[in-house]
């Protein structure tokens, strides 16, 4: 006998209400109410296998509306994933479990990306869907063809990054995604007529998608919607009718069916209403066989992929790419560094960022880069790479358009797909625009690198608006984030290379407008900026202050110190290009570096707040606190006394 559909849809809105229920906290409507359509997608349509999670040509699933975390954990669960086992249901948000709040895929293998953050799992999504064309257009049909799914709610739909999301995946032409809307007209503070209107069909075709509208309960829609999703030639967008909170008896439909404990009462009636009549947390037996058994519907496929792929002549180079492999990033930077050096041209960092990155695109093929409409202000793009079209989908470089966060967000999918290292840049005042995104990446330990130009007020006469003083403090109050601001070449060119090596996390790196002198020009076969912070010049005579400084403002602390030595004070410069990695280092190295005692003054044109754990509370600080203003740069330096005199004031009222 034969499991039906209501059976299996049943047991996904059982394993959901009984979790949410027992801890007292959690959202049940949505898997409630999109479990007809979860089910059918997972054992019909969704190319997977349970057994390998990491599988390279699997469909990637996407809960953008991470709230309703109980319909992933249920499907992978019943589908046979090993990540979640029924405890872990039953622990549902407990300490340990595999079933956080909301999905976290450094939690749960399974899980493709952290959501919870509305939005943001539609704009990930795109960054997926990006890295299959790309990487389809480089190693064929046989290795790389899959689609990237995404359930997504109102609250997902309402939020600014869904627009730079779905307008970029339009004009990308990227057929290969397809978002199951959740349609249920319900948002926490009621129905959406309270504030929302939005046709999003209307909205969607006018960005370039296709969409249709479907009875999200009714299984012909439904077969007969996500076969037809799969014959397009533009993204998806399939409007879902669903009741949020479906069975329940007094509030499904409402915005008390959006999450927290239904209550005994209230879970004993849509146990009624659906006819499951099963103790809580019970599956019956056929229709966990019936699961198991349809979950691996797509298990034969991974195993005619593996042949294909020991087969094909790209079996090295896909690997490499799915790994990230560098090569010997070190020894093209070390060569680089000795160009610099034997140049001897001063040059803004950001032209020295480019520089370096002419390199390295040329020698890892799976760099791709990208802007936000400041290409030639970021220098992010390198002469070997071409625009990434849907008529050049082996371009190597992505014309964002103004859309920082939505570009943040697309990276993080890209480098959560694997076979791509994104990067991509802005000036580095739009990063609180890309910001949650950049967050999302350090929670999950994404490999993508921030180039972050124009960074403090050597921008000049743009003024407050772009000049950034306290974003690279509030990067480095970010856990799991390397920030980086180089002095000149050749920090730009390790800078660039401990980047690109921190495969754990993102990396920032803020670089400057303005032309900076350089400073380093010897022991470029180091990469001393790896310490994080090293000294750069030892005083000359008897050192009774240390000075430490980064970017910019390196080439002013070089200048004071010369200064104070004609003065008699012996002054030690350190550079510190990386807080991170100097944090890192031994108590050892970083007190003889910081001239144990000896009293600190810190330059930088930002503000103080992260300076004291290194100079102290009595340490002085030359930098910003306000805003800036509009006027040429040297002006502005002058103007909020970021000056070899000003360091030099500085430390004769320190001493």
């Amino acid at each position: 006998m034969s499991v039906e559909h209501k059976d299996m849809a049943n047991a996904i809105r059982a394993l959901s209400m009984d979790a949410v229920e027992q801890a007292k906290s959690g959202h049940v409507g949505l898997p409630l109410g999109m479990a007809d359509i979860a089910t059918i997608l997972w054992t019909h349509y969704l190319k997977h296998d349970p057994s390998d999670p990491t599988w390279p040509d699997r469909d990637r699933f996407v809960l953008s509306a991470g709230h309703g975390s109980m319909l992933i954990y249920s499907l992978l669960h019943l589908t046979g994933y090993d990540s979640v086992s029924r405890d872990d249901i039953r622990n549902f948000r407990q300490l340990g479990s595999k079933t956080p709040g909301h999905p976290e895929n450094f939690v749960t293998p399974g899980v493709e990306t952290t959501t919870g953050p509305l939005g943001q799992g539609l704009a990930t999504a795109v960054g997926m869907a990006i890295a299959e064309r790309h990487l389809n257009a480089r190693f064929g049909d046989d290795l790389v063809d899959h689609k990237t799914w995404v359930i997504a709610g109102d609250g997902c739909l309402m939020e600014g990054v869904s627009q730079e999301a779905i307008t970029l995946a339009g004009h990308m032409r990227l057929n290969k995604l397809i978002v199951l809307f959740d349609d249920n007209e319900v948002t926490i503070d009621g129905s959406t007529e309270l504030s929302d209107s939005t046709d999003q069909c209307k909205r969607f075709e006018a960005a370039g998608w296709v969409t249709k509208r479907i009875d999200g309960h009714k299984t012909e829609d439904i077969y007969d919607a996500l076969a037809w999703a799969q014959e397009q030639d533009k993204p998806v967008m399939i409007a879902c009718k669903t009741i949020i909170g479906y069975g329940a008896p007094t509030i499904a439909g409402t915005g008390k069916a959006h999450g927290g404990p239904y209550g005994a009462e209230e879970i004993a009636g849509i146990r009624k209403n659906i006819g499951w009549d099963h103790p809580p947390f019970d599956i019956p037996e056929d229709v966990e066989h019936a699961w198991k058994r349809e979950g691996a519907h797509a298990a034969h496929l991974h195993g005619e992929w593996a042949k294909r792929l020991e087969a094909s002549g790209k079996k090295a180079d896909f690997e490499q790419a799915m790994a990230c492999e560098l090569g010997d990033v070190a020894a093209i930077v070390r060569a680089h560094k000795k160009d610099v050096v034997e140049g001897g041209k001063d040059d803004a960092t950001r032209k020295w960022s480019g520089a370096v990155l002419e390199k390295l695109t040329e020698a890892i093929p799976h760099m791709v880069g990208g802007s936000a409409d400041l290409s030639g202000s970021n220098n992010t793009k390198a002469k070997c790479q071409e625009p990434m079209t849907p008529d050049n989908w082996g371009g190597r470089y992505i014309h964002y358009g103004v859309r920082e966060h939505g570009m943040a967000a697309a990276m993080n999918g890209m480098a959560l797909h694997k076979g791509i290292i994104p990067y991509s840049g802005t000036f580095l005042v739009f990063a609180d625009y890309s910001r949650a995104a950049i967050r999302l990446g350090a929670l999950m330990g994404t490999n993508v690198v921030h180039v972050m130009t124009h960074d403090s007020i050597g921008l000049g006469e743009d003024g407050p608006t772009h000049q950034p003083v306290e974003h690279v403090a509030s990067l480095r109050a970010m856990p799991n984030m390397m920030v980086f601001r180089p002095a000149d070449g050749v920090e730009t060119a390790e800078c660039w290379e401990l980047a690109l090596k921190h495969q754990t996390g993102p990396s920032t790196i803020a670089l400057t407008r303005q032309t900076v002198k350089s400073v380093r020009t010897e022991h470029v076969e180091e990469n001393l900026s790896a310490r994080g912070g090293y000294v750069l010049s030892p005083a000359k005579g008897e050192e009774k202050v240390v000075l430490v400084a980064t970017g910019s403002e390196v080439e002013v602390t070089m200048a004071a110190q010369a200064a104070l030595e004609d003065k008699g004070i012996g002054a030690r410069v350190v550079s510190m290009p990386c807080m991170e990695l100097f944090e890192a280092q031994d108590a050892a190295y970083q007190s003889r570096t910081l001239g144990g005692d000896l009293p600190k003054v810190a330059i930088e044109a930002g503000v103080r707040f992260g300076w004291d754990r290194w100079i102290g509370h009595d340490g002085g600080f030359v930098g910003m606190d306000s805003f800036g203003a509009s006027a040429p740069y040297k002006d502005l330096y002058k103007r909020f006394g970021i000056t070899p005199e000003g360091v030099v004031g500085a430390v004769e009222a320190l001493l």
